[in-house]
């Protein structure tokens, strides 16, 4: 049993501004931290708790592509697809806000050029994510093979869920076995449905992130956990890798969601786009939240 990644592995340039400049202003950073991100938080936070995870994308020939392989290798995350011997691994400039909120600029690279699957098992959790259909050879390639997808299927569409095209998302939610989205990106995906998109298939099973709010399963309410913010950069990844851990681990779909709760909440309280916990720190944190 393991998580299979079908997203992008990028290199997140990540500031620190007590607030976003006026358009056509300038600040200064706070401070500058360049980690590996996108897809690597998902899986960091699955690998740390316990869930074997391979990376199904490709990455790039340079120093962000190095830095990946290194990080994923660290994480004991495999990454069997070769690399593109002509493009560097992408780059996300995050923004953060003194409040924790962030804001986002991608430049794609090699995870843009992805031009075939790895194989999966009924076993295996298959992660496919809403970037990955924005571009167009991703989009291409993971169309032509959804339906072909073994495994259990997690979708998360992602804030550019609204500028999917219509029959790669269509797709990519009729496979889809869970959608995993926040609470703005259910009310796109709600738009889209009374808008031109009334046929849009809705998956079995809905997770909807909620923030310190917890979640919904089903439309079920998952409580949360209080914690005092300080990044939500990787919030969501975390919860979606804390969310499949837990369910590889037997734990049933409602343990599991308040187990993401938890871990989500828990990599809040760290700077930085990959803080989820490993499982003694969330065990701890389950144990006693509040002085955690």
């Amino acid at each position: 049993m393991r998580l299979v990644h079908l997203g992008n592995v990028v290199i997140d340039l990540v500031l620190t501004v007590d607030a976003l400049p006026e358009r056509g202003g300038d600040v200064l950073a706070g401070s500058t931290l360049r980690a590996t991100g996108g897809g690597f938080n998902v899986m960091a936070a699955a690998s740390r708790l316990g869930l074997a995870t391979s990376y199904g994308g490709v990455l790039g020939t340079g120093p962000f592509g190095d830095q990946a392989r290194d990080d994923l290798r660290r994480e004991g995350i495999d990454f069997p697809q070769p690399q593109n011997p002509e493009l560097d691994t992408g780059f996300v400039v995050a923004i953060v806000e003194a409040g924790g909120e962030r804001t986002f600029v991608t430049s794609p690279g090699a995870e843009a050029t992805l031009t075939g699957l790895p194989e999966t098992t009924d076993e295996d959790y298959v992660y496919v994510s809403g970037y990955s259909l924005m571009y167009e050879l991703n989009r291409a390639t993971l169309v032509r093979h959804l339906a072909d997808l073994r495994g259990t299927v997690f979708f998360d569409p992602g804030p550019l869920v609204g500028q999917i095209p219509r029959d790669a998302l269509a797709a990519a939610l009729a496979r889809a076995d869970w959608l995993s989205c926040n609470t703005q990106e259910a009310a796109a995906l709600e738009d889209l449905r009374r808008s031109a998109l009334e046929d849009l298939p809705t998956p079995t099973h809905v997770l909807v992130r909620r923030g310190p709010d917890g979640c919904t399963l089903d439309n079920q309410p998952v409580e949360g956990f209080q914690v005092e913010a300080v990044d939500l950069n990787g919030a969501g990844d975390t919860h979606s890798g804390a969310f499949l851990a837990a369910l590889a681990a037997g734990h049933d779909p409602l343990e599991a969601a308040r187990r993401a709760n938890a871990a989500a909440a828990l990599a809040v309280t760290h700077r930085g786009p990959a803080t989820g916990p490993t499982q003694a720190e969330l065990e701890a944190f389950l144990r006693s939240p509040a002085d955690a």
